[in-house]
């Protein structure tokens, strides 16, 4: 069968060391679209972003690429008890939770297992937890995503829960706009991320898309960094997790519109498209911005 959850569940991916410096960091902030408004390159509160030295921070969810920062190769799918074809796969959900602030260059191991699958019945979720240590044992962050597989549901599994995250009924205390740029897919996909269905044109219409799609994890960065610097006055080292669920796509030229409110002493946030066709579409749900 090609999803077996006697097999899947509790196995262990192993685990792999790995290093970034102040460059990966540089290059992950400007591909989530920091110093890209006018004015950026001379604002200090910008710089934070995109300038190496004393000042610059690390936005968390930095934390959730760099263990495959450096690779070329379209990420490996041979999950134990898990047949399924990339074409099929598309990211269901993301979390981050750092035990600080996020050091500019550093090595640390991180050790993956898969946690749970769930049958959907037209298709499957797959759960992976992944925790970082560095170099004395000391725990840097953890991450917890998901992915949906379509056509790969059916096998008898737990179907698993969900929890919706309300939004207040009031004005956001942020809503803001960024503009994603044709080439973000392209820039995106050099921080490690090199499926096809986000570069090559006839893969994405194999994979039923018109044509190719931003990555989730980049407009995740993205719906973090805004909230951040609008919410945060910029302070990276404020937040202490991020959780989403991808609940749509974005096509590069379109606009992510992110609304965010205070709310029990963390932040929630909805991102939807802005304009167009598919204005109002989603792209994120279910934000949580922990402090």
């Amino acid at each position: 069968m090609p999803i077996d959850p006697s097999v899947a569940i509790g196995a262990e991916l192993g685990s792999t060391t790995f290093s970034w410096s102040e460059s990966d960091v540089l290059l992950y902030h400007l591909a989530i679209g920091a110093g890209s408004r006018e004015g950026d390159n001379l604002s200090p509160d910008a710089l934070r972003w995109t300038l190496d030295g004393p000042s610059l921070q690390v936005l968390p969810s930095f934390g959730v690429v760099v263990p495959t920062f450096h690779a070329t190769d379209p990420p490996p799918l041979d999950l134990p008890g898990c047949e399924i074809n990339l074409a099929q796969v598309v990211h269901g959900s993301q979390s981050v939770e750092v035990a600080g602030p996020l050091p500019t260059s550093g090595t640390a191991t991180v050790t993956t297992t898969l946690t749970d699958v769930w049958d959907k019945g037209k298709a499957a979720v797959i759960w992976q937890e992944g925790v970082a240590r560095a170099d004395s044992g000391e725990e840097l962050w953890r991450t917890r995503s998901s992915i949906f597989v379509r056509g790969e549901g059916g096998f008898g599994g737990e179907r698993g829960s969900s929890e919706a995250v309300a939004v207040p009924d009031r004005d956001p205390d942020l809503q803001t706009s960024y503009a994603v740029t044709p080439q973000q897919a392209l820039l995106y996909r050099l921080c490690g991320d090199r499926n096809p269905l986000h570069a090559d044109p006839d893969f994405a219409k194999r994979a039923g898309f018109p044509a190719p799609i931003l990555h989730g994890l980049c407009s995740y960065g993205i719906v973090l960094r805004e909230l951040t610097s609008g919410l945060l006055g910029g302070d990276a080292t404020a937040v202490r997790g991020f959780t989403a669920r991808f609940a749509g796509v974005v096509f590069p030229g379109e606009t992510i519109q992110v609304s965010g409110w205070h709310e029990d002493g963390r932040v929630v946030a909805s991102a939807t498209i802005a304009g167009g066709e598919r204005d109002g579409s989603p792209v994120l749900a279910d934000c949580v911005l922990s402090v």
